[in-house]
């Protein structure tokens, strides 16, 4: 077991991330979906959170997931009717380009556009970012097996055309080094600024990422759907197993690597100058939706 864990401490003239808040749209689903203690009548009204950083020197621009795109139709027939069921539903009042406009930013200025995972509700309009790189977990390719894409196998969830095949960076976890309690880690730009951390158990390819946001030692950490209530991050509830269609239910592929990560980010939370996000963080929209921690404000230092 590693002890005395810590992150790495600033350089001289240490690089950072301003890192700003997008609105991604919104979902409502089941609590029992996702807390093993839940009341069968309630109900989670999340936020699909998603994230611009820029870097604070070269300012070239990265984006943390893109949400929900507001055309739902556009999905496959799989997501969309999931994200539309009546158990499930999802609105979309200002997405992520709606978001980056009122800042002054288009989809053409953004440099990365990294997708946490390829789940409905965090890979919004790709097409729309047609400058962008795209970045994702390897392990994501084993989602879009020829053949058993959307359209080819109309009940995939996956549509075939989502990451272009000529600007898509698919990053060998494998080869990644330790950082903090994480067991690997990519240094994104190589000066410390921001990294990219392999999370395991959510979806093959789930990418979380640890970021400077500050030169003197301040981070912030996007959890993307590592946990979707801060219940489980704190231990009040449990990662839900089983449900009335299917007794082996779960909203992660492997619940045991999933609570061996979120055990990971439990570490870090507690750790001096460093604040915890998740990508359907209803206690912090609540407390910033509309305030300076969305652009084109970003998320004040620890």
């Amino acid at each position: 077991m590693r002890t005395n864990i810590t992150l790495p401490p600033p350089a001289e003239d240490q690089a950072f991330c301003n890192v700003s808040a997008l609105e991604g749209g919104h979902v409502v689903l089941p609590s029992s979906f996702i807390l093993a203690n839940a009341h069968p009548d309630s109900k989670e009204a999340m936020p699909s959170l998603c994230f611009l950083l820029i870097h604070s020197s070269s300012s070239k621009r990265f984006v943390f997931d893109l949400g929900i795109r507001p055309d739902i139709e556009a999905y496959p027939p799989a997501v969309r009717e999931y994200l539309t069921s009546g158990l499930v539903t999802a609105s979309v009042p200002q997405d992520v380009v709606g978001s980056l406009a009122k800042g002054g930013l288009a989809p053409d200025d953004i440099d990365t556009v990294c997708i946490s995972h390829c789940h409905g509700d965090h890979i919004g309009n790709t097409h729309a970012f047609a400058r962008s790189t795209f970045v994702v977990g390897g392990a994501c390719q084993a989602l879009f097996v020829e053949g058993k894409t959307y359209p080819e196998d109309p009940a995939s969830s996956y549509a075939r055309d989502l990451l272009p095949t000529d600007r898509t960076r698919y990053l060998t976890v494998e080869e990644w080094t330790p950082i903090g309690p994480f067991p690997r880690a990519f240094d994104f730009y190589g000066d410390g600024s921001l990294y990219l951390v392999d999370s395991p158990g959510h979806l093959q390819g789930h990418l979380n990422v640890l970021a400077r946001t500050s030169a003197d030692g301040a981070w912030v950490y996007l959890a993307g759907d590592s946990a979707h209530s801060w219940k489980i991050i704190t231990g009040e509830s449990e990662i839900k197993v089983g449900a009335p269609w299917d007794p082996h239910f779960c909203i992660h592929v492997d619940k045991e690597k999933a609570e061996g990560h979120i055990a990971n980010i439990r570490v870090l939370w507690k750790m001096p100058r460093v604040r915890v996000i998740l990508a359907h963080d209803t206690p912090w929209y609540q407390e910033n939706r509309g305030g300076p921690a969305f652009w084109p404000g970003h998320i004040a230092a620890l």
